[in-house]
């Protein structure tokens, strides 16, 4: 039975600088429970949530996460961080294994447009291997509202979803739903780390294959070191959670085809009339409306 050792770190964190918090974090998971063979932070977690703390690849950040995974022997997701490559700035998150190197990145999917500006799409899934235990899918945040890309990571092997979060606001209740949704479409463990403190209202949430709580975290921080067995995954996909339905099967076997996922003319077109994204705007003054929300699209046309 391969079962993972997975510590998720809520961190009563500060706006900007939390690098030696997390260092310091990590190295006391680490010292005390050794069986950790995963150590995960939310999104973010480093600098905060400003662009304008942009570091290139291989810059100071990561050669310290590096240095924190040889030190601890863990394979480390240290949230997330902003990144510049190539004129362009990601929300990346790295994954260090036991030897500080990186072996996989994610950069997320989905930034939360309308709010996080400037910030481009990733394209590329991540699902890197712990040998020896199993696959771990990795997506950030708002990824985990786009079920064909939960439902992707799972089709490539992903037997536990660890999604670094920053989340403050009233949507969370909501968000704990689809993750626990996730958990239970996708028949894996699915593992919300969200940020405490001046970056996050907290409530990381960790779920089994059926959907089933496993645990949810207090809105200050949180150290919740579990240990999953991967087994009940392997056989939940087999033989239906609680006996109960094949999902991944039925989504393998079934001959329907998703042509708005496949073709993304046609899905813009479907949806034309939904309107450009953008940030609301006050209802005050009412009369203006229309002719603020034509600028608006406008400026979003012309984008």
């Amino acid at each position: 039975m391969a079962k993972l050792g997975i510590a998720a770190i809520q961190v009563d964190a500060e706006a900007t600088d939390n690098v030696d918090l997390i260092e310091r974090e990590t190295r006391a998971v680490t010292r005390r429970f050794p069986w950790v063979d995963l150590v995960v932070f939310g999104e973010l977690a480093a600098y905060g949530a400003s662009p304008k703390h942009a570091e290139p690849e291989g810059g100071a950040f990561e050669r310290r996460m590096a240095a924190l995974a040889r030190e601890t022997g863990a394979y480390l997701i240290p949230g997330s961080f902003y990144q510049e490559r190539e004129g362009r700035i990601f929300n990346v998150s790295p994954v260090f294994d036991p030897q500080g190197e990186i072996i996989a990145r994610h950069d997320k999917f989905f930034p939360f447009l309308p709010y996080e500006k400037d910030v481009a799409c990733g394209q590329d899934y991540c699902v890197f291997e712990i040998p020896g235990i199993g696959r771990v899918g990795l997506a950030i945040c708002y990824d985990m509202w786009f079920p064909e890309a939960m439902r992707t990571l799972a089709a490539m092997g992903a037997e536990v979803i660890v999604l670094p979060t920053m989340t403050n606001t009233v949507d969370r209740d909501v968000e704990l739903a689809i993750a626990r949704a996730n958990a239970a479409t996708n028949q894996c463990f699915f593992i919300d780390v969200n940020c405490a403190g001046a970056l996050g209202n907290g409530r990381s949430a960790y779920f089994g294959p059926g959907g089933e709580p496993i645990y949810e975290s207090g809105e200050g921080r949180d150290v919740v070191a579990l240990r999953l067995d991967l087994k009940q995954v392997r056989d939940a996909r087999e033989e239906g959670w609680q006996g109960l339905g094949q999902v991944m099967k039925s989504f393998r076997d079934t001959p329907l085809r998703y042509p708005l996922h496949e073709n993304a003319e046609a899905r813009a077109k479907a949806m034309s009339d939904l309107g450009p994204l953008a940030v609301p705007q006050s209802d005050a003054g009412a009369e203006g409306a229309p002719e603020t929300e034509a600028k608006i699209f406008k400026v979003h046309q012309e984008q």
